[in-house]
């Protein structure tokens, strides 16, 4: 009989259940939007029973799609927005408040408050990331400080801290009725409480935040059978491998050997480069973060580039400025012109992550005329993601020394084709899109594969990766030049918006 393996792909603005052949091919797919709330400016929030209720329905309307049962299934990969924070009551399941979101800015009074005493890479050697709103440790103390009961019930273990995979894992396998409360080493090594080294949660990290261990989950290699999913339609099934998006992307794309990398462009886009069994220390912006670690091996490091917001502005022109209806519309949109007409739109919605780490920058739009039109809006908007990546890649380049040669793209952007023509411009390096696009929903089936032994090896996962198609830079070297410059420009004007 035919197996397969199922992932669940939990993301910032959607859930979507996928069903993989041995070929690393898509059998079934089913997706469904969530509510993105917004109660304060700045701040981001998710229902967690919501995305809960979801996550069973794609389930079941994939399997429906093709004709499967949890039979067929031989194991379960979760892939998760990482960072994204929740608290819930371990008896009755229900979360303490809504899950705060990667984005959210809420904490930044705390991480001015933690910045008082040794700056911003106070705890960058330990955890490998710089003081921000990004990260789960600081939304975590927010809650415990802000939520009525919630740090007597934390501190006495009634209360559980997680992400989103954390969550989902707990309610699939019984919830109060003795769920597994337990998140992998890539989501543990975004909350700031993990130590880098010993890939476990670290004393003096939740003293210097003052989180109670005791609603903490166990941390786990990426890759193993955690146990058993009891809920329908997946009763029976093995869960199998957690991975934070971006690390699931990682590996999707089969970057298994040091100086590999890839950039997923979704919400916001995330560049990651395996370092290898060596955590790599930043010294241009970049996070130092574990890769994945499959069972009974060494842990991989990768160096990260952050960036906020990229898919995230093209529905903000859809549903905030009503540039267009449909998210497609933006390319035809873009071009309709030649060129930006000399505008540039800086998208610091939550500040700007790497490699500028600017809590206090907020959006700009630089270098309106009456020349300018929707049309040039629509082209700036899609060139700042490839303007933000191509800042990336130059402090990769610088922390790991390596000269990047190719780039492997993945997420919902790869199909817009101005926008990948344009970043091989802004790179002068060309760009790779995957036969297999969304891998970061394939990385968490490869984990879950590997675990049960489908796939044998990583090798078996290379053979998998295949080229859909490349771009080439055609751009002349000083138009190249004369563009980032002005990009640059833009980005100073953002900076210290914020008092």
């Amino acid at each position: 009989m035919t197996k397969f393996i199922g992932a669940i792909d939990q993301g910032t603005t959607s859930t979507r259940f996928m069903v993989f052949d041995k070929t690393g091919d898509v059998v079934a797919v089913a997706q469904k939007e969530h509510r993105q709330i917004y109660p304060k400016p700045g701040w981001v929030e998710h229902d967690p029973m919501e995305i809960l209720a979801n996550v069973t329905e794609v389930i079941g309307t994939a399997l429906a799609q093709a004709g499967l049962s949890a039979a067929d299934v031989e194991a379960v990969g979760m892939t998760n927005q990482r960072e994204t924070t929740l608290l819930w009551d371990r008896r009755t399941g229900a979360p303490l408040c809504n899950a705060l979101v990667w984005m959210d800015t809420r904490t930044d009074p705390l991480v001015h408050r933690f910045m008082q005493e040794g700056g911003q890479d106070r705890f960058r050697a330990k955890t490998g990331l710089p003081l921000a709103t990004y990260f789960s440790g600081l939304k975590l103390l927010w809650i415990l400080e802000t939520i009525k009961g919630a740090r007597a019930k934390a501190a006495a273990g009634e209360a559980l801290f997680g992400t989103m995979d954390c969550w989902l894992a707990w309610n699939l396998t019984g919830g109060a009725e003795g769920g597994l409360h337990v998140t992998d080493v890539t989501n543990a090594s975004r909350t700031m409480l993990m130590d880098l080294m010993t890939c476990q949660w670290d004393a003096q990290m939740l003293d210097a935040f003052d989180i109670p261990a005791a609603c903490l989950p166990e941390i786990k290699p990426s890759s193993m059978v955690y146990g058993e999913i009891v809920t329908p339609p997946l009763r029976g099934v093995k869960l199998a491998g957690i991975l934070g998006d971006q690390q699931a992307a990682l590996v999707g794309q089969t970057c298994f050997s040091a100086g590999e990398a890839k950039n997923t462009y979704g919400t916001g886009s995330f560049m990651l480069m395996n370092t290898g069994i060596a955590p790599v220390a930043s010294k241009a912006g970049l996070l130092t973060t574990l890769a994945y670690q499959f069972e009974g091996e060494q842990p991989r490091y990768a160096l990260e580039g952050a960036i906020a917001i990229t898919g995230a502005l093209v529905q903000w022109l859809r549903d905030n400025m009503r540039l267009f209806d449909e998210a497609a519309q933006i390319e035809p949109l873009a071009r309709s012109v030649a060129d930006n007409g000399d505008v540039y739109i800086v998208p610091a919605f939550s500040g700007l992550y790497a490699p500028y780490w600017k809590d206090d920058a907020r959006g700009v739009i630089a270098g309106l005329t009456r020349y300018a039109t929707r049309a040039h809006l629509a082209r700036a908007a899609l060139e700042s993601t490839a303007y933000q990546v191509r800042d990336v890649v130059t402090a990769m380049e610088a922390d790991s020394g390596i000269r990047l040669a190719v780039l492997k793209t993945d997420g919902g952007m790869v199909a817009n084709e101005l926008l990948m023509q344009f970043q091989a411009d802004m790179l002068a390096v060309p760009v790779v899109r995957p036969k297999v696009r969304e891998t970061t929903a394939l990385g968490a089936a490869y984990a879950a594969g590997l675990a049960v032994k489908y796939w044998a090896n990583t090798e078996d996962l290379r053979a998998n990766w295949g080229v859909d198609k490349t771009w080439t830079p055609a751009m002349p070297d000083d138009q190249r030049a004369a563009y980032y410059r002005s990009w640059k420009k833009a980005v100073t004007r953002a900076f210290g918006w914020v008092d």
